[in-house]
């Protein structure tokens, strides 16, 4: 499944093999949450660089339903994507939808955040879900807790997840379908990180994923913790760092030696006139680019740079366009095509530590 062509450091230049053709990594993944990165075709994706997408198992039960999906030929027909998808369990929606969910022994019950009823996710029906999904990549239903969490409250969400885990991995072992990662927690202590990777690679897994972390801890404790996290994932795997982060995260989590990425940066900033480009992050509202006729990114050959002025983009933010945001998401996404390019290329040259002293650059 997995094949590592170069090391560069603790960096690895490699090969993901999935039924949906090879994906070249370190790769990021946009976010498809409800089966469609917001304002962009797959085939923009595919022109930019993209092989793998992330979409999300619970929303995608709350609507369309996976059954739905399922008869109509499944998630990548359904979303007319023929590349790899990864999709999430729904454990960040255990974060995310906080008020609106009760944590049981036997699983979550969720009320729906379209009309309020009651949705009971069990480990195994998470497997099931994505199964019936057709997902490349799946991932157990696991327990993040937001930062910085009591000791108790992380020792008890980590028990949690390990013991889905092991259901997940039971249920997945009688009728595989994708890969299944294990997901990493254990807030921000070492002891139960240790923890926790050891009692899950005990079920040889395809890969594992770094998970509980962009939930309210410092940059510097993001960084810590995923370096000695991943340090410990097994060489010949690939490492997942889930929800990370901004382009200089990448290209310091690319030298922990990780592997796959998603974030919602590149598209939610995008919707809101922030642009990720080689000067900084831009601001396209601001009073200052209102006669601007210059590109977003003198750097940048993406069609938001090439065919339109940042006094152009200003005024679609300002009179509501959608053009504005489907512009800049645009940009910001083939932006964070580059950034993991340039990283693949330095790894194979041997240069990757060039890349990562300039990272705040990027």
């Amino acid at each position: 499944m997995f094949e590592i062509v170069k090391r560069d450091g603790r960096a690895r230049l490699g090969r993901l093999r999935t039924p949906h053709g090879d994906v070249e990594t370190p790769c990021f993944m946009p976010v498809g949450t409800k089966a469609s990165v917001k304002t962009v075709l797959p085939e923009e994706l595919k022109a930019m660089g993209y092989r793998m997408i992330l979409c999300n198992a619970y929303h995608l039960r709350v609507r369309p339903g996976d059954e739905t999906v399922r008869r109509l030929g499944g998630l990548h027909r359904f979303m007319g994507w023929d590349g790899a998808i990864l999709t999430d369990s729904g454990g960040y929606q255990i974060f995310s939808l906080l008020k609106t969910r009760t944590i049981k022994p036997e699983g979550v019950e969720f009320l729906s955040h379209v009309d309020g009823r009651p949705l009971f996710f069990t480990p195994e029906d998470v497997v099931d879900i994505q199964a019936r999904l057709g997902s490349d990549l799946i991932m157990p239903l696991d327990y993040p807790v937001e930062l910085p969490a009591a000791p108790a409250q992380t020792r008890a969400a980590l028990d949690i997840t390990l013991d889905w885990l092991g259901r997940s991995v039971r249920k997945w072992r009688q009728a595989p379908a994708g890969a299944l990662f294990a997901i990493i927690q254990g807030g921000l202590s070492k002891e139960l990180r240790k923890e926790s990777v050891e009692r899950s690679l005990v079920h040889d897994l395809p890969g594992a994923a770094v998970g509980g972390l962009s939930l309210g801890e410092s940059k510097a404790e993001l960084l810590e913790v995923l370096d000695y996290t991943s340090a410990m994932l097994p060489e010949a795997k690939p490492r997942y760092a889930m929800g990370i982060g901004t382009p200089s995260d990448l290209a310091r989590a690319v030298a922990m030696g990780v592997d796959l990425f998603d974030c919602i940066l590149p598209t939610r900033y995008g919707r809101t006139g922030w642009a990720f480009t080689s000067e900084g992050v831009v601001k396209i509202r601001n009073r200052r680019f209102a006669e601007d006729g210059g590109p977003l990114d003198p750097r940048c050959a993406c069609r938001c740079c090439r065919g339109f002025s940042r006094a152009y983009l200003r005024h679609c933010f300002n009179v509501r366009e959608i053009l504005g945001p489907a512009l800049l998401t645009h940009h910001n996404l083939s932006h964070y095509a580059g950034v993991m390019r340039r990283a693949r290329e330095a790894i194979a040259a041997g240069r990757l530590a060039a890349l990562v002293g300039g990272a705040d650059a990027l």
